[in-house]
């Protein structure tokens, strides 16, 4: 069709003009690449370009608008932060901090975050979390919710790399719609805290004080006690830590049609979600797409951390890695990545999005662990 609305469609529905596919993300026409160029996510006005040659086929960027990738898990932390688990933050902007907290042995202190809530991720690592509320036990794939403003200590069976993903505000479950509010997981699955029988003695420092530390505008204040700060008798509410492993979410996938990220939606926060993707079976249809198609997603940063197995969009990516792709450059998979798809029957990857509506930064600690030239990655075999 040429310049004018296909008569196909409702009116007011949308244009097309030449080669293009009826259904996105399905018999893709021969010889061009579908690149989706959306607003809001994948939620609002949307068209698909079928290009003639790969949108990430450049030769090179110049300028600070590119994906770029870091060793995340090799960064390294001082033993007082390990001591109280905070995190070495590697992008941030005015919604959301994202980082890295390294445990080695229990907190010698007691924290409490009153900037905001935290969604600790477990990559490797087990051991106690106590609370105001209770303790309890995490393991590795663990999604441990604190919210802001209770106390903690981590007490680590070995060392801990948690990724740490900070919000200013409340964190939340998206709306299931009408999938259900089972979908993905019951919320009978979510893990709260027991309050221990008794109350704890553990925690004291050499003088026999309980450090309680503050954190709030990002900086820390000590208050001290006599006894564990974290002594209740009993709590009733709705406001509480609680854990879910991401062996108890059941991803939705579709046999037909491969679904947008937003699809995998975890949690949601002001401005910014956290996604979950997972072991799932991979689109059986012929010529459905089956690696995540390119996309031009304007409106949100893109924040990926790799926790375990084959993350079959891209190559070269190891466990413990973060990559990061800004608003307005192209995201897609690697050249190989189809041709790679194409025998298999299911995917192998765990790993955690982070998509942020307003642009972030990155921070000098992310600079040493980054991988340097991660965005000519994607020339691997261009037809040139």
């Amino acid at each position: 069709m040429s310049g004018r609305k296909n008569p196909n469609l409702p009116s007011g529905f949308g244009w097309s003009q030449g080669k293009f596919a009826t259904q996105p993300h399905v018999k893709i026409p021969e010889g061009t690449y579908e690149e989706e160029h959306g607003r809001q996510g994948f939620f609002g006005r949307v068209s698909h370009l079928y290009h003639r040659h790969p949108p990430t086929g450049w030769l090179r960027i110049e300028g600070p608008l590119q994906p770029r990738a870091y060793r995340a898990s090799e960064m390294k932390s001082s033993e007082q932060q390990s001591d109280c688990g905070e995190p070495v933050i590697l992008l941030r902007n005015s919604d959301v901090q994202i980082g890295l907290s390294k445990i080695f042995r229990p907190m010698i202190v007691f924290a409490r975050n009153a900037d905001g809530d935290e969604v600790r991720f477990i990559h490797e690592g087990a051991g106690t979390l106590e609370t105001d509320y209770g303790d309890f036990t995490y393991q590795k794939g663990d999604y441990l919710v604190i919210p802001r403003g209770t106390t903690y200590r981590f007490v680590p069976t070995g060392a801990n790399i948690q990724l740490v993903i900070e919000s200013p505000t409340e964190v939340g479950l998206p709306d299931r719609g009408m999938l259900g509010r089972h979908a993905q997981f019951d919320p009978m699955v979510m893990r709260v805290p027991t309050l221990p029988p008794e109350e704890r003695k553990t925690g004291a420092n050499a003088k026999g004080e309980f450090e309680l530390k503050i954190k709030r505008e990002g900086q820390w204040t000590s208050v001290f006690y006599p006894w564990n700060p974290m002594n209740a008798a009993g709590w009733k509410g709705d406001l509480a830590p609680w854990a879910l492993n991401v062996e108890e979410i059941r991803p939705i996938v579709s046999p037909r049609y491969h679904l947008p990220p937003s699809v995998h939606t975890t949690f949601l926060a002001k401005n910014f979600v956290i996604c979950s993707f997972l072991p799932r079976p991979l689109e059986s249809e012929p010529g459905a797409l089956k690696v995540p198609f390119y996309h031009r997603n304007i409106d949100f940063d893109e924040v990926l951390f790799y926790h375990a197995g084959n993350f079959f969009s891209r190559e070269g990516i190891s466990a413990g890695a973060i990559t990061w792709h800004p608003q307005g450059i192209h995201h897609g998979p690697h050249p190989n990545a189809a041709k790679n798809a194409e025998p298999k029957t299911e995917t192998e990857e765990i790993a955690v999005m982070v998509d942020t509506y307003r642009p972030l930064i990155s921070t000098d600690a992310a600079g040493l662990v980054e991988v340097k030239d991660y965005a000519m990655s994607w020339r691997a075999d261009q037809k040139r």
